[in-house]
């Protein structure tokens, strides 16, 4: 059973040129994913690779023996020198997999009840 203090998901505070730790905003993010492997790992890396606010996106994990990705996002920065923060990058992806995981869930739920009505036919 997890504690109360658990944390399934850690985002990783980045130094600024202020020397304060900050997450509010910040175009490049990296994030501890607890208790995952590759299967959310590369499908969510595939998710947000798409938005094209999105520089660079990539995972790691970081020994076999840990259940934890290491997950990175750096977004571009704009002519206008501001960008997309990349908490808000990392939201929009675990929104659009899951819209992605429930239509092709849908999609076998609605196949494999073609395939049953076939049978007893």
């Amino acid at each position: 059973m997890q504690s109360n203090d658990y944390v399934k998901l850690q985002v990783c505070p980045v130094d600024d040129s202020t020397n304060a730790k900050s997450t509010v905003g910040a175009p490049n993010l990296s994030f501890i994913i607890r208790d995952e492997d590759h299967t959310l790992g590369n499908s969510l890396r595939y998710i947000i690779m798409k938005n094209p606010a999105v520089d660079f996106c990539g995972y790691t994990i970081p020994h076999p023996s840990e259940s934890k990705i290491n997950f990175r996002i750096q977004s571009k920065i704009n002519e206008d020198s501001t960008a997309v923060p990349a908490l808000d990058i990392f939201r929009q992806g675990l929104v659009d997999l899951k819209q992605m995981c429930s239509i092709v869930l849908e999609k076998y739920e609605e196949s494999v009840k073609n395939f049953k009505d076939m049978e007893t036919s």
